[in-house]
């Protein structure tokens, strides 16, 4: 039986968006209203990281998306293995992937 609620969207996914962009540095903000995640690059010789691409989020759907993200960690942990985070990275620094305020 096909319901609404088991449907999946239908998406358009161009091909330039598709290729994806690399980020290995995310500084996140938030305001009363909303979070705004700044996805960068820092690479070996850049003074400074590139944003490449800024997302904003409604508070409701940043939550939903950690939800999803800690839901497809679980499922790929449970297929690869755990995934190890160096003990010397601190997550409310800025680098590589921190939080401030808006």
């Amino acid at each position: 039986m096909n319901t609404d609620k088991n449907k999946m969207a239908e998406i358009i996914l161009s091909e330039d968006v598709a290729k994806g962009l690399y980020s290995n540095l995310a500084f996140i903000a938030h305001s009363s209203s909303e979070f705004i995640v700044d996805f960068a690059q820092m690479l070996p010789g850049m003074p400074k990281p590139t944003v490449k691409s800024r997302i904003i989020l409604t508070a409701e759907h940043a939550k939903r998306l950690l939800l999803a993200l800690q839901d497809n960690i679980k499922k790929y942990e449970t297929q690869f293995g755990k995934i190890d985070l160096e003990p010397n990275q601190n997550i409310i620094s800025p680098l590589p992937f921190g939080h401030g305020e808006a």
